[in-house]
C-alpha cells in the first residue's frame, strides 16, 4: 500500500497554515481532571468550562481547510494509490475503451442495417447484417459489465487504503492539533468525503474519461463520413460548453458550502452524542437537538442551492443540445432528399454519432460539477494528511539506555499551554525522581500537576528547559519508545468496546490469556471479571460502561499492570471512588507501584501518607518537599491544605 509519504511525490502545494487556527473546542472529555481540563489520556480541553454547555467554535474550519482551489489538483494525490492496483485500473479502462468503442460501431451497424440490409433481397444478407450488429451489442454489455466491476472495485479500494492511511496519521498528531477540532469533524472526513472520493475513482473520473474518448472519436468518425456535418457540430460544441465554463466555479463554491455545513452539523451530533449523559443530567435535550436542527437546515440550505445551481445547467444544456440536434436533422435531410450528397444509411450513422457526442457532452457537463466536488472533499482530506504533528520522532532519535531504570528529571521547566493566555502552566519546575521512588505531587487546582505528567508523556515539549528518562532529553528520543516506559492511570481511565481480556491486553496486546489474568488478580479484578457471563472475554460495552466505576478503575490499573513498564502516573486513580471501592483500588494501586518510579496526583491527602516524598506545586513550581509528617510540622501550604480537607472530612 502507499504511504503517506508517497502521497507527497506529486508535489501538489497543499500544507497545514497553524495561524489560521481558530479557539475551536473539542468535544466534552469524560476524563476529569482536577485542574480544569482533561486528563492526559483524554488531552486537554481549551477552556475550563464544561465543553458541552457551550456553543463550538467553528472558526477552526479554516484549519483543515486552505482557500477553495481552482484546479483538480487535490485529486493527483490520489495516483499513488491507484498506482497500488494496477490490474484493476489497467483492466477497468481497458473495458471502459472497449465499451465507447463498441458504443461508436453501433452506428456503423446502423448505417449497414438502412444501407445494405433494407437494400438486399435475400434473407441470408439481412441476418448476416444484423448479426454483425448484435455481435457489437454483445462485445458492448459485456465489456460494460466488467468495466463497472473493476472500476468500482478499485474506487472502494482506495478508499480503504486512504481511510487507513487518514486514520493512522491523526492517531498520530499531537494533542494541540485536538485542541481546535472536533471528533464530528474528523468522521465527517472519514465518511462523506471518503465517500465523494470513492465515486470519484471508481466512478466519475472514468465515467469523464469514457465521454471524452467517446466524443473525440464520434467527431473523428463524422468527419470521415462528412465534413460538412461535422463542421456543424464543432459549431455547437462551444455554445454547449459555455454555460458549464461560466457556472463550475459557481458549482463549486456551492460544493464546498454544502460540503462544510455538513461537517458542522454531524460536529455538534458528536459533541452531543459524546456527553449524553450530561446532556440527560441537565435536561437539554431540546436545545442539543435544536442546535444539531439549525446546523442541518443550513446544510440542507447549502445543499438547495447546489442543486438549483445544477438543475439550470442541466437545463441549459439540454435545451442547447436539442436546439442543435434540430438544426442538424434539419440540414441533413436536406442533404438526402435535395443534394443527394449522403445516403440514408449515412444520415442515421451521422445523428446517431452527434448524438453520442451530444450525451457525452451533457455527461461530461454533469460529471465536471461532481469532480468539482470532488476536488474539494480530497482537498480537504490532503490537508489532513498535510498536517504535521509538532511532537514526533527526530531524524537521528537517541535511543533510550537499557535496561530501563526508571529515573524521572524535570530541570528548570517553562510551559504554557498553546492558545492560553495568563500565567504558564509550570514556571522554573524542578524535580528529580529516583528509581523505583514513588513521588506524590499535590497542590491546589491549577497547580500545574498534571502538565507534568502531560510532558513526561511528552504529549507537550516545554517551552524552556529539559525533561529526562534515565537521563535520555525527551526531545531528542522517539515519543513511541518514551511512552513504552510508562503506564497511565487516569481518574476516570477511557476503557474501549470489546471484552474485558481486550481492554487489560491494550496495556501490551501480544500477552497471554495467563498473563493478562495474572495482571488481573494483581489489580484486584479477576474476582468480579470471573463472575460476568462469559468471563474475561465479556463484551463491557462501549467505554465499558456496563461496569461501575470501582471496577473500571481496576481494570484499567491490570492494563497499566500488564504493561510492565517502570514508570506508573496516576492521576487522580481513587478521587472519584466510593470507601469500600477506594480501599480496593488502593490495594491494586500498592501492588503495581512495588519496583516502579511512581508519580500519583492526588487532591486526598490521605492517598500520599505512604509516598516516599511528597512534592507541593503551586503556581506552576515547587514550593515544598518532604514526607507527610515533615510538611504537617513546616506548617505551609501542606498543612494548609491538610487542616482544610481533614477539617472537611470531620465535619
Amino acid at each position: 500500500m502507499a504511504k503517506l509519504g508517497d502521497l507527497n511525490q506529486i508535489g501538489v502545494p497543499i500544507g497545514f497554515d497553524a495561524r489560521k487556527l481558530g479557539a475551536g473546542r473539542m468535544r466534552m472529555n469524560t476524563t476529569g481532571s482536577s485542574e480544569g481540563s482533561a486528563s492526559p489520556s483524554a488531552g486537554p480541553a481549551a477552556s475550563g468550562a464544561p465543553a458541552d454547555l457551550k456553543a463550538p467554535d467553528f472558526s477552526l474550519q479554516a484549519a483543515w481547510r486552505r482557500d477553495k482551489g481552482r484546479d483538480l489538483r487535490p485529486l493527483l494525490r490520489l495516483i499513488p494509490l491507484v498506482k497500488d492496483h494496477p490490474v484493476d485500473a489497467v483492466l477497468g479502462m481497458t473495458f471502459m475503451l472497449i465499451s465507447s468503442a463498441a458504443i461508436l460501431c453501433i452506428t456503423q451497424g446502423l448505417k449497414w442495417v438502412i444501407d445494405g440490409g433494407f437494400a438486399v433481397r435475400t434473407v441470408e444478407a439481412l441476418v448476416r447484417v444484423f448479426l454483425m450488429a448484435g455481435g457489437v451489442a454483445a462485445v458492448l454489455a459485456v465489456s460494460t459489465g466488467l468495466r463497472l466491476y473493476f472500476l468500482i472495485k478499485l474506487g472502494e479500494r482506495v478508499v480503504a487504503d486512504l481511510r487507513k492511511l487518514v486514520f493512522k496519521h491523526v492517531l498520530s498528531l499531537d494533542l494541540t492539533h485536538f485542541l481546535k477540532l472536533r471528533t464530528g469533524e474528523v468522521l465527517s472526513r472519514l465518511t462523506a468525503d471518503m465517500a465523494i472520493v470513492e465515486a470519484v475513482v471508481g466512478n466519475v473520473v472514468p465515467v469523464a474519461i469514457r465521454n471524452t474518448v467517446t466524443l473525440c472519436g464520434a467527431l473523428i468518425w463524422m468527419l470521415l463520413v462528412s465534413p460538412d456535418f461535422t463542421f456543424l457540430v464543432l459549431l455547437m460544441i462551444p455554445v454547449v460548453l459555455t454555460p458549464m465554463l461560466i457556472m463550475s466555479r459557481r458549482l463549486q463554491a456551492l460544493s464546498a458550502r454544502a460540503q462544510d455545513r455538513f461537517a458542522e452539523a454531524m460536529g455538534y451530533a458528536g459533541e452531543g452524542l459524546g456527553a449524553i449523559d450530561t446532556v440527560q443530567a441537565f435536561g437539554q435535550e431540546a436545545a442539543v437537538a435544536g442546535r444539531f436542527d439549525t446546523a442541518v437546515e443550513s446544510a440542507f440550505e447549502a445543499s438547495r442551492s447546489q442543486v438549483r445551481a445544477r438543475g439550470v445547467l442541466s437545463f441549459l444544456m439540454i435545451g442547447l443540445i436539442s436546439a442543435g440536434m434540430l438544426g442538424l436533422l434539419f440540414r441533413s435531410a436536406l442533404a438526402v432528399i435535395v443534394d443527394h450528397s449522403l445516403t440514408p444509411g449515412a444520415l442515421v450513422q451521422l445523428l446517431g454519432l452527434a448524438f453520442v457526442a451530444a450525451n457525452a457532452v451533457k455527461d461530461l457537463s454533469e460529471v465536471w460539477g461532481q469532480i468539482q466536488k470532488a476536488s474539494g472533499a480530497a482537498e480537504r482530506i490532503v490537508v489532513m494528511m498535510d498536517t504535521t504533528p509538532a511532537i514526533r520522532a527526530p531524524a537521528r532519535p537517541e535511543p533510550m539506555p537499557r535496561p530501563a531504570r526508571g529515573e524521572v528529571s524535570f530541570e528548570n521547566v517553562r510551559f504554557s499551554y498553546p492558545g492560553r493566555s495568563g500565567p504558564p502552566a509550570l514556571n522554573g519546575f524542578s524535580l528529580l525522581a529516583r528509581p523505583g521512588e514513588r513521588v506524590a505531587l499535590v497542590g491546589p487546582s491549577g497547580a500545574g500537576k498534571s502538565t507534568v505528567l502531560r510532558l513526561l508523556l511528552r504529549f507537550y515539549d516545554p517551552d524552556s528547559g529539559v525533561v529526562r528518562i534515565d537521563g535520555v532529553d525527551l526531545t531528542r528520543a522517539d515519543p513511541a519508545e518514551v511512552r513504552a516506559r510508562m503506564a497511565l492511570v487516569a481518574q476516570e481511565a477511557p476503557l474501549f468496546s470489546g471484552s474485558a481480556a481486550d481492554n487489560i491486553r491494550f496495556g501490551r496486546p501480544n500477552a497471554s490469556i495467563d498473563e493478562v489474568r495474572a495482571a488481573a488478580l494483581a489489580a484486584q479484578a479477576e474476582g468480579f471479571l470471573d463472575a460476568l457471563p462469559q468471563g474475561f472475554e465479556t463484551t463491557v460495552g462501549e467505554h465499558a460502561k456496563t461496569l461501575s466505576g470501582g471496577q473500571r478503575q481496576r481494570l484499567a490499573i491490570a492494563r497499566a499492570l500488564l504493561r510492565r513498564s517502570p514508570i506508573l502516573l496516576l492521576d487522580e486513580a481513587t478521587s472519584a471512588l466510593d470507601a469500600e471501592n477506594e480501599r480496593l483500588v488502593q490495594a491494586a494501586l500498592h501492588e503495581a507501584m512495588i519496583g516502579r518510579t511512581t508519580l500519583v496526583i492526588a487532591h486526598r491527602l490521605a492517598t500520599v501518607l505512604e509516598a516516599d516524598r511528597i512534592v507541593v506545586m503551586e503556581a506552576g513550581r515547587v514550593v515544598e518537599e518532604g514526607r507527610h509528617a515533615e510538611l504537617l510540622a513546616r506548617g505551609g501550604l501542606y498543612a494548609r491544605l491538610a487542616r482544610l480537607q481533614f477539617a472537611a472530612q470531620a465535619a
